[in-house]
């Protein structure tokens, strides 16, 4: 009997001050690992974030490094092309400023690059106000040029070509153009001829497709008879955009789109003081940003763009991306 009573006393359980201890020191490892977690999930997404606006901006400025460096590109022909001697008509939502002839746009392809500075110049036409973002007001950059295959079947009714020479070329539509007339002889044999076809492109900066408080980069581009506006990539914020000339020291100096004369984007090929042709290279400025604001980050830069000084105060990520293109055609 008192042998049981001792051992039932010795095993006696926690008292209240021992329980409240325990209870307590697990409280705070469960705070830590929560903690940590938090962190860990936090600093996830933050890297996500971070990899997304990467790889949007860099996309963005790998893309249009592409198309700028075949700006201009003619087949052929090295000689400035002449007026279509074929008749164009009109195409939707083609891209004209105000009191442009129908058609002028698309036939305009001595006009390699050209570009309008912090302004819509088509937003009568091919960039609705719905679509560009007028609240940043980005550049608008325009890129034209004919694929590098020649085409080797047939012209499709309804679709733009460019048919050409060593020293002539002409902007036709559909199928059955006649050949070039008045292409020099080499040799004893005709100029050669071919038809390739056109690609002409109208960038700046609009909104996201799924997100229209999101901006994205976005183009209307030449598809058979219409001009289609379709986005690049999302995430581009901001697009500046200037153009290089070599002064009379012979020195490549960058002028915004408004410095450099010439007339708008379908101004006549028959212009004989024409300074669009004389760009020599690109340089651009590309803002990336993130989808979504980060808690805890806060962003107040000033963001220098060529000619535009662009200043944010929130909590979004952003990368500026640059690079200065050489022209090759």
């Amino acid at each position: 009997m008192q042998s049981a009573q001792m051992t039932r006393s010795g095993m006696g359980g926690f008292s209240m001050i021992e329980m409240m201890i325990s209870i307590t020191i697990g409280l705070v490892i469960v705070a830590a690992l929560v903690g940590v977690l938090t962190s860990s999930s936090s600093s996830t997404k933050s890297n996500s974030r971070s990899s997304e606006l990467q790889s949007n901006g860099r996309f963005a400025l790998d893309y249009l490094k592409r198309e700028l460096r075949q700006a201009g590109y003619r087949g052929y022909t090295w000689a400035e092309p002449t007026t279509p001697s074929t008749t164009l008509t009109a195409i939707t939502n083609e891209c004209l400023v105000a009191g442009a002839a129908a058609a002028s746009f698309v036939a305009n392809i001595r006009q390699g690059v050209w570009g309008a500075n912090d302004n819509n110049p088509f937003a009568a036409s091919c960039i609705p106000a719905s679509k560009y973002n007028s609240t940043i007001n980005s550049d608008v950059l325009l890129i034209r040029r004919v694929a590098s295959d020649i085409l080797t079947g047939n012209s499709v009714a309804n679709t733009f070509y460019f048919r050409s020479s060593y020293s002539l070329g002409e902007v036709y539509r559909g199928t059955g153009a006649a050949a070039l007339a008045g292409a020099p002889v080499l040799s004893g044999a005709p100029t050669p001829q071919a038809d390739f076809a056109l690609q002409e492109a109208v960038y700046y900066i609009g909104k996201d497709d799924n997100d229209a408080t999101m901006p994205a980069l976005r183009r209307v581009t030449l598809v058979a008879d219409a001009m289609v506006d379709e986005m690049v990539v999302s995430g581009i914020e901001q697009m500046q955009v200037q153009y290089g000339r070599l002064d009379t020291a012979s020195n490549t100096q960058y002028y915004n789109a408004d410095s450099i004369s010439g007339g708008p984007s379908d101004s006549p090929v028959t212009s004989t003081t024409y300074a669009w042709d004389e760009v020599n290279s690109v340089r651009i400025w590309l803002l990336a940003r993130t989808a979504k604001a980060e808690t805890g980050y806060s962003n107040t830069t000033s963001y220098v763009m060529g000619d535009k000084t662009y200043t944010v105060n929130d909590s979004i990520r952003r990368q500026l991306y640059t690079a200065v293109i050489q022209m090759r055609n």
